[in-house]
């Protein structure tokens, strides 16, 4: 049984809320689902994450669960039907409390966007299809002329590239959706919009004080983040290429070059990163791909991406297990034509950093070879998945649920939940026993076992080599 090293990342909605699609997309390869509170509501999420887990006991699996905030987007108020919109017009988007002094008018949820903005600014409206030159600024009120024709509906989002806005960093939604976040006990919580690394650390300690062990995921969605990437990685404990907004804010032709960007500072720093948005997107009423789109998976497994995501090919669209299925299929294929060998960017700075570093070299210099990692906190584990081993599996025995569940997104790693005996060589019969039952070793393949937990006879940080 092969191991695929790329994990993937399913949003649920509609299209996959029923016990027998989340079995299916388990199945199918899906080790992590995604809940976007842009649209989720709390009694649902409840539910369907009580699904999830039944699911994911039931056929065996370890599966994690990523609660996606929705943060501080500004967005149009409500209209009725579209506003149509002709090149030259003049649009009015104005604070809710005030009256409309224009034929063509908005509100906005953001108070603060007329002290934002400058005559001359652009603004991008519903996912960057409405342009707006801003051509008057008065309070409460901005005035932008229509640069490209189109109809704008409810609620559309705006986004305003290269400009520092001043929002709050968590919406009081937000805060709701942080304790919803804690009384599910997620997995992974994701901050969106996230601008420097104390709005990381914000959301951590948010979760800490709740009682939640939850990793952060920031995502980089604006210039802004951008700017400040090297702090955000190292606050994180992981990033989201969220090429949505990112690919508004930043020129079409420099997000391929942002996205390298991310996925080598998260490389350098030793962070989990997940390659998102548009991966599929033909396939949210299509049941195959365009062949862009295949070799844009194949581009995010190349650069050795943790995990790769689906946001509405699976939430609403027709084939959500086919396109599941799609990306094993791509990801494992390209898994074959990488280069093996460790991450030669990692910054390693701890003894214990380059021991695990000379246990994945030892694996990568032997045929067959696999690292078996006994971890109280994942710590091992997280390093040896930064070291990027090209073709040898990580399997980590951890007596932790919730550390389990964290170790789901980390590219090669497969965690298993394991009760640790007294024993160092008894763990290591049972271990190898369960490896070579679910066919993930055969007797006679050479082993490397390290260990960061602290039981008698075995040296924490220990560097062995068994044969299965």
């Amino acid at each position: 049984m092969s191991l695929r090293k790329t994990k993937l990342i399913g949003t649920l909605g509609p299209a996959t809320s029923s016990p027998e699609v989340i079995r299916s997309l388990i199945g199918a390869g899906a080790g992590i689902f995604r809940l976007n509170m842009s649209h989720a509501a709390h009694e649902w999420v409840r539910e369907v994450v009580a699904v999830v887990r039944s699911e994911a006991s039931a056929l065996g699996a370890e599966v994690a669960t990523l609660v996606d905030l929705q943060g501080p987007s500004i967005r149009t108020g409500d209209v009725e039907g579209k506003l149509a919109l002709r090149k030259g017009d003049l649009v009015e988007f104005r604070n809710a409390a005030l009256a409309p002094a224009a034929d063509l008018s908005v509100t906005t949820n953001y108070d603060g966007l007329h002290g934002d903005l400058r005559e001359g600014d652009l603004m991008l409206v519903d996912n960057g299809e409405l342009h707006f030159r801003v051509q008057r600024i008065e309070p409460g009120r901005v005035l932008g002329e229509v640069l490209t024709e189109g109809a704008m509906g409810s609620r559309r989002h705006i986004n305003l590239p290269g400009i520092l806005v001043h929002l709050p960093v968590l919406t009081e939604k937000d805060e709701r959706d942080i304790a919803l976040a804690a009384g599910i006990d997620a997995d992974f919580v994701a901050i969106s919009f996230v601008r420097d690394a104390a709005h990381v650390a914000l959301l951590r300690e948010k979760l800490r004080a709740l009682g939640c062990g939850a990793s952060v995921v920031a995502k980089i969605e604006d210039q802004e983040a951008v700017k400040h990437l090297a702090e955000i990685v190292t606050e994180a404990d992981a990033v989201m290429v969220a090429r949505g907004d990112l690919g508004i804010e930043v020129h079409l032709e420099e997000l391929p070059v942002v996205q390298r960007r991310i996925v080598a500072e998260c490389a350098r720093i030793g962070r989990k990163v997940i390659v998102a948005t548009h991966m599929l997107e033909s396939m949210v009423e299509n049941p195959v791909p365009t062949r862009a789109e295949v070799t844009d998976v194949a581009n995010a497994v190349f650069e050795q991406a943790d995990a790769i995501m689906l946001s509405g090919e699976t939430s609403v669209g027709r084939y959500p297990v086919k396109c599941v299925e799609t990306l094993d299929r791509i990801a494992r294929r390209i898994e074959r034509e990488t280069v093996p060998g460790s991450s030669e960017t990692l910054e390693l700075k701890s003894e214990k950093e380059q021991l695990v570093r000379s246990a994945v070299l030892l694996a990568q210099s032997l045929e067959r070879a696999a690292l078996l990692v006994f971890t109280a906190r994942g710590v091992l584990a997280n390093l040896a998945a930064n070291l990027r081993p090209g073709r040898a599996p990580i399997f980590a025995f951890s007596p932790d649920a919730a550390v389990v569940r964290s170790l789901v997104m980390n590219r090669a790693v497969l965690p298993v939940r394991f009760d640790l005996d007294d024993d160092p060589a008894e763990n290591t019969r049972r271990a190898l026993a369960y490896l070579r039952e679910k066919g993930l070793v055969e007797a006679g393949d050479p082993v490397v076992i390290v260990s960061d937990v602290l039981l008698p006879g075995f040296d924490n940080g220990a560097v062995l080599l068994r044969h299965a």
